[in-house]
C-alpha cells in the first residue's frame, strides 16, 4: 500500500525492483498502481521538499501531473471540441499567416499553384497529429513518454533534445514577430519589452496547466479570428489582389516543392505534442471523433491564414510599398493593409501580436515534457517549475535574436524541423507494422527499460533519416545532392519525404532484426 510518509519518490523509474517486484514509484513514496498510472493526490503526501512543492502549487490550481501517468478515473474532460478549438487557437495566428506569404517573394510562386499546395500538403502534415492524438484518452499518456513505445526508454531521450530544441526554438522565432508588430504599431515599445510582455502572458497560461491552456485556447481564436476577417475586407476594399499565373517547368517543381517543405514543416510540427492535449479525456473516447475534431481544428486555421497571407502578398508584384513591408517584417505588411483604419487598425494589429500566446501556449506546455523524460533529475523537478525554466531561456534567445540573428534563428529552426519526418517514419512504422494496431502496446511497461524496446533499430534509423533529409533538403544553408537535381536555382526541397522513407524503410529491416536478437 502507499506510504505517503515515505516522500515523494519521483524519479523517472525505468524499471522495476526486482528485489521486491514492486514498481522503483511506489518503493520511493508515491503509489503506482499495476497500470503505471499515478493518483494526482499522490503527488502532495509526505515531508519532502517536492510534496510541500506540490502542496503550495496546488494551493493555486496548478497542474501537479507531469509525465506520470493519469489514471482512468481521472480522465474526466468529455469535451471533445475543446481539443478543435486547442488546434484552432494555437493556429489562427500571425505564425501561420507568415508561412502563406512565403509563396510569392521567396519561391516565385503563382496565386493558383500556391493556394493549392497549401491545401494538400495541409492535409498531409496534419494527418500525424490527428492520429496520435486519439492516443492521449486511450493511455493517458503524454506524447513523448508514448514515444518509448517506439524508441524505447533510452533512445527516446535523443528525440526529447529534438523536441525541446523545437519548442524552445520556434517560441523564440515566434515571440520575435509578435514583438515586431507591437514595434509597428508603437516605435516606443522596444522589442526587448515585446518579448517580455508576450512571453509573461504565456507563461501565466501554460503554469497552471492542462485545464487553463485549454480554457484559454477556446476563447482565444474568436479575436484573432475577426481581426483576419478585417485583414481579408480591407485587402479586398483596396484591390491590390494579383491573380499571379502558374510557372512552368523545372523551376516551378521545385519551387512547389520548396513551399511545400515549408507548409508541411509548419502543419506537421505538432506531432509531437498531440498526445498531451488529450489525456484527460475519457480511456472511451471514440479515436475517430478525436481524430476528426483535431483534423477540424488544424485544418481550417491553417489553411485560412496562409491562404490569406498568399492573397495579401500578391500585392507586392505591383505595389513597391507591399514588397517593402515584407522584406521589412511581416508586422509592417499588416500595418500597410490596416493602415486606413487607423487607431482600430492598431488596436487590430496588438490583436495579432497577442495571438502569439496562443501559438506558443503548446510549446511551453508541452517542453515540460520532454525536459521530464530527459533524466531522472529532471523528472524530480515539477512540471511549472519547468514552464518557468522553458520562458527565461527562450526569451533569452529572442531578445538578443530580435536584433542581431533573427533571420539566422529561423533558418536553423528550418533546418533542424525534418526531424519530425524521422520521428513519424520510426513511430507510424512500429504502430502499423509491429504493433499492428492500438491493442498491440502493453502500457503497463511504459517505464520499465528492460521491456520496452531496445531503442537500438530507431536510434539507427534515425541517423538513416538523418542522412535522407540532407540528400533532399533545399534550405539557405545547404541544399544536398537530390535537392540540387530538381528545379533551377536554389533547387527542390525533397527533404521531408526522403527522411521519411528512409527512416521508415530502414527502421522496418532494423526492427524485425531487433526483435529477434532482443525478443522485445
Amino acid at each position: 500500500m502507499f506510504d505517503g510518509k515515505k516522500g515523494h519518490g519521483l524519479d523517472n523509474d525505468p524499471v522495476l525492483d526486482t528485489e521486491n517486484g514492486l514498481p522503483i514509484g511506489e518503493k520511493n513514496g508515491y503509489y503506482v498502481d499495476e497500470t503505471g498510472a499515478v493518483p494526482g493526490e499522490s503527488f502532495t503526501y509526505g515531508n519532502s521538499t517536492y510534496a510541500k512543492i506540490q502542496r503550495f502549487a496546488g494551493r493555486f490550481k496548478i497542474e501537479q501531473r507531469g509525465i506520470e501517468r493519469v489514471p482512468e478515473n481521472e480522465r474526466t474532460d468529455g469535451n471533445l471540441h475543446k481539443i478543435g478549438t486547442m488546434w484552432l487557437a494555437a493556429n489562427m495566428v500571425v505564425s501561420s499567416f507568415a508561412i502563406g506569404a512565403l509563396a510569392v517573394p521567396i519561391f516565385y510562386l503563382g496565386f493558383v499553384d500556391a493556394l493549392l499546395t497549401i491545401f494538400f500538403i495541409n492535409i498531409l502534415g496534419i494527418f500525424p497529429v490527428c492520429f496520435f492524438s486519439g492516443f492521449g484518452p486511450r493511455f493517458g499518456l503524454r506524447q513523448m513518454v508514448l514515444s518509448r513505445f517506439f524508441y524505447g526508454f533510452y533512445g527516446v531521450k535523443i528525440i526529447a533534445f529534438f523536441n525541446v530544441l523545437a519548442c524552445i526554438g520556434w517560441s523564440a522565432v515566434n515571440v520575435i514577430v509578435g514583438a515586431q508588430i507591437l514595434n509597428a504599431v508603437n516605435s516606443n515599445v522596444p522589442g526587448w519589452a515585446g518579448i517580455i510582455i508576450i512571453a509573461a502572458c504565456t507563461f501565466f497560461v501554460t503554469l497552471f496547466g492542462y485545464k487553463i491552456v485549454h480554457a484559454y485556447e477556446f476563447w482565444s481564436w474568436i479575436p484573432c479570428f475577426i481581426v483576419f476577417l478585417i485583414v481579408l475586407g480591407e485587402f479586398a476594399h483596396s484591390g491590390q489582389f494579383s491573380n499571379i499565373p502558374m510557372g512552368v517547368g523545372e523551376s516551378e517543381a521545385g519551387s512547389v516543392l520548396s513551399f511545400a517543405a515549408s507548409v508541411f514543416g509548419f502543419a506537421t510540427g505538432w506531432t509531437s505534442y498531440a498526445a498531451d492535449y488529450t489525456v484527460y479525456q475519457p480511456a472511451t473516447t471514440s479515436r475517430t471523433k478525436v481524430f476528426l475534431w483535431t483534423f477540424a481544428g488544424l485544418i481550417f486555421p491553417l489553411c485560412f491564414t496562409e491562404m490569406l497571407g498568399l492573397a495579401v502578398v500578391t500585392a507586392s508584384v505591383n505595389n513597391p510599398a507591399v514588397a517593402e513591408g515584407y522584406n521589412t517584417n511581416i508586422g509592417v505588411l499588416l500595418a500597410y493593409v490596416l493602415a486606413p483604419l487607423g487607431r482600430f487598425g492598431q488596436f487590430c494589429l496588438v490583436v495579432l501580436a497577442l495571438s502569439i500566446i496562443g501559438n506558443n501556449c503548446p510549446n511551453i506546455y508541452s517542453v515540460t515534457f520532454s525536459l521530464q523524460v530527459m533524466a531522472r533529475w529532471t523528472a524530480s523537478i515539477p512540471r511549472f517549475i519547468w514552464t518557468f525554466v522553458g520562458t527565461v531561456v527562450y526569451c533569452a534567445v529572442a531578445i538578443p535574436g530580435y536584433s542581431h540573428f533573427a533571420s539566422v534563428l529561423e533558418n536553423f529552426m528550418l533546418l533542424i524541423g525534418y526531424w519530425l519526418a524521422i520521428y513519424e517514419g520510426i513511430a507510424l512504422t512500429e504502430h502499423f507494422l509491429f504493433k499492428r494496431g492500438i491493442t498491440g502496446y502493453d502500457i503497463a511497461i511504459y517505464r520499465d527499460a528492460a521491456r520496452l524496446p531496445p531503442g537500438i533499430a530507431a536510434i539507427v534509423a534515425f541517423l538513416f533519416g538523418v542522412m535522407g533529409a540532407v540528400m533532399g533538403m533545399a534550405q539557405v544553408w545547404f541544399v544536398g545532392p537530390v535537392g540540387t537535381l530538381i528545379g533551377t536555382g536554389y533547387g527542390g526541397d525533397v527533404g521531408f519525404p526522403l527522411a521519411f522513407a528512409f527512416s521508415a524503410v530502414s527502421y522496418a529491416v532494423l526492427r524485425t532484426v531487433e526483435k529477434r536478437w532482443a525478443g522485445r
